[in-house]
């Protein structure tokens, strides 16, 4: 009988469950995934943002190109030296005072009004430029730069000739 009872105890204390310290240890190598997902997460938006920036500011440059590129004749008059900020006018607005159209001048600062103010809305402290350096074919250099928090100053530039 005293074999039956010491066989009994035997296997009631091996099947007792966990003790503190293994329950310990796994919580401890849980936490430590749990951080490097939690730190994986922080870097993919982190990255994410620095890309949507940058898409931002492709766009926007190619953008400007566009407008160059449709109004030719205006030449210097989306350099930044000879241009300043640009303005809208409402002779270049459609159904306007000047009935739509308008000279190429004030059509490069038109276009370059609309597009600060796209530069503004879309990349937050962005300083953008255009450089002209010509004589024709003139090339055009658009640049944008801007401080992304965290990783600092960002730039894009995109030069072509007309």
């Amino acid at each position: 009988m005293s074999r039956g009872l010491n066989r009994r105890f035997r296997l009631a204390r091996a099947s007792r469950g966990f003790s503190l310290i293994e329950a310990l240890v796994a919580l401890v190598v849980l936490s430590v995934g749990l951080l490097g997902i939690a730190a994986l997460y922080v870097t993919s938006v982190s990255s994410g943002r620095t890309a949507t920036l940058r898409t931002h500011a492709v766009m926007l440059a190619a953008d400007l190109a566009d407008r160059i590129r449709a109004n030719r004749l205006a030449g210097l008059a989306y350099d930044d030296a000879t241009s300043g900020a640009g303005a809208f006018t409402a002779a270049c607005q459609p159904g306007g005072a000047g009935g739509g159209g308008c000279p190429p001048a004030t059509m490069a600062n038109e276009d370059k009004a609309e597009w600060l103010a796209l530069v503004a809305a879309r990349l937050p402290g962005a300083v953008p430029t255009v450089t002209v350096v010509g004589p024709l074919p003139n090339t055009y250099t658009i640049t944008l730069a801007w401080v992304e928090p965290g990783i600092g100053n960002q730039g894009y530039t995109l030069s072509f000739q007309t």
